[in-house]
């Protein structure tokens, strides 16, 4: 099928999916970056080598992955026409999304209370790239979180359903995007350190 073919609306949807996989793209190329920089700078003298992730990061993971079965369930509700399991599922997501922030924001702290800072005497080189790595993704979530929440307010004024879903299956394919990216990042950074 041709790109130009088509109504002004499957033209319009075919343009935000290809804007979202754009900053996926772009995404991907940055988190390549960081993990990238993380190896090359693994060669230091003065790389840590004995430093065990955080149990709140397993939470984490934990949470996250539960958020994407969350959100295929929406997704599959809004399909089926069932509104009230679509909001029960999609706030879900929401808390989840939530309870991964705070789970990231305690794993800091237990860091923190290893002896590793992000500055100063305490920190290092190690502890820096964990702490950029987790919290530039903790960014990305509370962007996902926000296209949740818009996404929920657009599902409770019925702006969704099995005709018109191009909202809810953008804010989920981000939201998995970024699911599958913390998995990435927890496994490169647990084989890592």
């Amino acid at each position: 099928m041709d790109l130009t073919e088509g109504t002004l609306k499957e033209k319009t949807n075919r343009a935000k999916k290809t804007m979202l996989l754009f900053g996926i793209v772009s995404l991907v190329m940055t988190f390549a970056g960081l993990t990238s920089a993380y190896i090359v700078s693994s060669t230091r003298a003065d790389w840590l080598h004995d430093f065990r992730l955080p149990s709140a990061f397993t939470m984490s993971l934990m949470l996250i992955i539960v958020s994407s079965i969350t959100i295929i369930m929406a997704k599959r509700s809004v399909k089926e026409e069932k509104q009230a399991m679509a909001s029960a599922y999609l706030l879900l997501t929401l808390v989840l999304g939530i309870a991964f922030i705070f789970s990231q924001v305690y794993g800091f702290s237990q860091i923190i209370d290893s002896g590793y800072n992000f500055t100063g005497p305490t920190s290092n080189v190690t502890m820096s790239y964990v702490y950029v790595i987790a919290f530039v993704h903790i960014v990305h979530v509370i962007a996902g979180l926000i296209c949740l929440l818009i996404v929920i307010y657009n599902h409770f004024k019925q702006r969704y359903n099995s005709q018109n879903m191009l909202g809810l299956e953008l804010a989920a394919t981000f939201w998995h995007f970024i699911d599958i990216l913390w998995i990435y990042l927890f496994l490169f950074l647990y084989f890592n350190t």
